[in-house]
């Protein structure tokens, strides 16, 4: 089995870190440059920031932030939110980001997917795909933060992303999002097994098991958390030596900043 990441995830509106549960009840948390430089020196092996209001206003990504969050990391970085057009790319990638990360504008045009891995390449393209369970007990995308309800099918959505040339795809299961009762498994195996690129599964971490859960060899190959990191509740060196303590394969190289 191939070694998983452990990956935090940066919710960042106006500039600061926030969290909340299932898309909803947004609550303050930190300095965004302050929690990075935390979770590098932690030995997590990748980040991800995502300006979760830049879509849903219309505006662009804060790139200031994103730089100073970049300054203080040397390991793969990922911003998402606000990305529309091939020039966003550029922007976020010219300051600092290793990928991107693309949802709601990839759902209004798939073949952004396509003009971006053409240029920067597929390790560069990430899709990130909102689900929520519908009640015929499949899986609906949802876009601009889980706001609005899409009408696809969230395997067909990967499929078609995977086509298009995406990388990698973050699965954000809405329902258990911030509930820290374990991830959506079933939603993240079917998407596994639809796919042939990596998976990082997100939202519902809650304690250790939850990433033993999930990062089992036909789940994810990656988990994505924010809260349990947040606050405390779990380092990610601890979770790296309870995996490691229970069989499952975590990269161990710990990294510092270029100065």
């Amino acid at each position: 089995m191939l070694a998983k990441r452990i990956i935090p995830c940066l919710d960042v509106d106006k500039g600061r870190v926030v969290k909340g549960k299932k898309f909803q009840n947004i609550q303050d948390v930190a300095d965004p440059v302050s929690l990075a430089k935390k979770y590098n020196e932690d030995g997590a092996d990748e980040l991800v920031f995502y300006d979760i209001t830049a879509s849903n206003e219309t505006r662009d990504i804060f790139i200031d932030v994103v730089e100073k969050v970049a300054a203080e990391v040397a390991i793969p970085f990922t911003v998402g939110g606000g990305i529309r057009a091939i020039e966003d790319f550029h922007k976020v990638l010219r300051a600092g980001a290793d990928k991107v990360s693309i949802n709601s504008a990839a759902v209004d045009n798939p073949i952004l997917i396509q003009e971006a891995a053409w240029k920067f390449g597929s390790q560069c393209v990430v899709l990130s795909i909102d689900a929520k369970e519908n009640k015929d007990g499949n899986w609906a995308v949802y876009t601009n933060g889980g706001r609005i309800d899409t009408g696809l099918d969230a395997l067909e959505w990967a499929k078609r992303g995977e086509e298009l040339g995406a990388g990698e795809i973050v699965i954000n299961a809405i329902d258990t999002d911030g509930e820290k009762n374990g991830y959506n498994l079933s939603l993240t195996q079917a998407i596994a097994q639809s796919v042939n690129i990596p998976i990082v599964a997100s939202g519902g971490a809650g304690k250790l098991e939850h990433f033993q859960d999930v990062l089992q060899p036909d789940v994810a190959d990656a988990a994505l958390a924010a809260s349990v990191f947040h606050y405390n509740e779990i380092s990610v060196s601890q979770l790296k030596q309870f995996l490691v303590e229970n069989g499952v394969p975590v990269r161990k190289r710990r990294v510092t900043p270029w100065k």
